[in-house]
């Protein structure tokens, strides 16, 4: 099919990167939209549902995924049973994941780690070898997008012991809603809106946030985030745990 064919316009929505080569566009399709990647020209392009993604970005979070849930569900010696009682998730799903045939929403990920008393980032990468002090990070080169939701994730900095936090960039498309269940009993979470703008649900309403703009809220009882505005909402995550947790 040619792309005359597959699309009907090309809109441009943003054009504020500084270095000029950056433009956000969308690309209104006759079939659904199912997909939407960073790469280094374009702020997103466009991907269809029975598109197979086998890019490596993509393949790789997934197979250390693979590897962190079954790692850690065997230094437990939990069964797939246990770990399916203590998760809330699926004994078939885990199973899934565990054999790299199944990428999972940011909302079952956040299930595994309470279930696994661990973080999050520690099913999104390894974390930093011991004894690095500086650690050098690039979001463009982390982002992935979870089982195809609308929000994209680029772990900036994986939960270490000696800190107790974890940073993440995370990015609402326009129109995203995502309401998270509690965290572990004292967890907080930090936000800073570094572009566009976006609203935080804490206490039960929804409160608006502008760039430059940050929030601080305990994050062991139900929140969300939502991108009502018709561009990308940036913001970094600041996750903190009151103790130590696996990974």
């Amino acid at each position: 099919m040619k792309p005359a064919d597959r699309c009907e316009r090309l809109r441009c929505l943003n054009t504020a990167a500084p270095d000029g080569d950056r433009l956000l566009c969308v690309l209104t399709h006759k079939r659904s939209l199912a997909g939407v990647r960073y790469n280094a020209q374009a702020r997103f392009s466009i991907q269809h549902a029975d598109t197979p993604m086998t890019d490596t970005a993509v393949e790789e979070p997934n197979r250390h995924l693979a590897e962190a849930l079954r790692a850690q569900r065997k230094a437990l010696g939990w069964s797939l049973d246990r770990a399916a009682a203590e998760t809330g998730v699926s004994k078939a799903m885990l199973g899934q994941i565990e054999r790299g045939e199944s990428s999972p929403t940011v909302a079952t990920l956040w299930k595994i780690a309470g279930g696994f008393r661990s973080s999050l980032s520690s099913f999104l990468e390894p974390p930093p070898a011991a004894g690095t002090d500086t650690l050098l990070r690039r979001a463009d080169a982390l982002r992935t997008r979870p089982a195809g939701e609308g929000m994209l994730v680029a772990p900036l900095f994986p939960f270490e012991p000696r800190t107790g936090f974890e940073i993440f960039e995370l990015t609402l498309l326009p129109g995203y809603e995502r309401q998270s269940e509690p965290h572990e009993a004292g967890v907080s979470e930090y936000v800073l809106v570094v572009r566009g703008a976006m609203e935080v649900l804490v206490d039960g309403r929804w409160t608006p946030l502008a760039e430059g703009e940050a929030i601080r809220f305990a994050a062991d009882r139900a929140h969300g985030y939502r991108n009502p505005g018709a561009v990308p909402a940036v913001f970094h995550n600041v996750i903190h745990y009151p103790r130590a947790v696996a990974g």
